[in-house]
């Protein structure tokens, strides 16, 4: 069985992550050994379908590490949600055909944030965070143009209020509505106000998640590329 071999290369140059990692190097020396020969056979027997369940569960309490929890909290969380990307990574390694480790998942990715950064890469232009999404939406689309709606991508199994948010994100001015309705200038506010519609709808008998579902693929459905 293939499993992580490759030295973790470094070339990151953000103030305070350039340097040597030697914790991550061990990290992917243990996993290696954890699923090597005389290894743990439970991480040998595991495969990315048996991984789903541990990786949503990491994920959900990294963010609610990164929305109420402690430093201490957000580094534990980071680092669970870190093992299982290192973790696909090296199932992925044992591949017959297109193995691919966790260097060449870094490799790909690092090139993409290059590629989508012309402003600091490359000879682009953008004076303003408004200008740096619209070229990283732009250079996106360019990168994506082989699919045919701009919601192809979002996963299925988003909340509806998340899928919701990707859609108007992804559908631009097309999407957006001339009259929206006002909310409040907090997010405490808000978290009322769609709590409130939340039990509005319960006592009606209606389903807020399945009437959100339903509309956002009535306007998938209905998807024209803007003029």
């Amino acid at each position: 069985m293939r499993s992580i071999q490759r030295p973790w290369r470094v070339n990151l140059h953000t103030s305070g992550m350039t340097g040597s990692y030697p914790g991550l190097s061990q990290l992917i020396a243990t996993m290696a050994t954890l699923r090597g020969p005389g290894g743990c056979p439970w991480d040998r027997e595991q495969t990315h379908a048996s991984l789903v369940e541990h990786l949503l569960e990491e994920t959900f309490e990294l963010i609610e590490a990164l929305e109420a929890g402690s430093p201490e909290d957000i580094r534990e969380e980071l680092g669970d949600v870190l093992y299982q990307v290192l973790f696909h990574a090296d199932i992925a390694a044992a591949y017959p055909d297109g193995a691919f480790d966790i260097d060449d998942v870094a490799a790909e990715v690092e090139a993409k944030m290059r590629e989508r950064h012309p402003h600091v890469f490359a000879d682009g232009g953008a004076a303003s965070t408004e200008e740096v999404v619209q070229r990283w939406q732009e250079i996106k689309a360019e990168q994506k143009k082989h699919r045919a709606t701009p919601f192809e991508g979002i996963p299925e199994k988003l909340s509806a209020l998340a899928r919701a948010q990707s859609v108007l994100q992804r559908g631009g001015v097309a999407l957006e509505r001339q009259n929206p309705p006002s909310v409040p200038d907090t997010e405490e506010a808000l978290g009322d106000l769609l709590l409130g519609i939340v039990q509005s709808s319960r006592a009606q008998g209606l389903d807020p998640e399945r009437a959100l579902r339903t509309r956002l693929r009535a306007i998938e459905a209905d998807w024209t590329p803007p003029a």
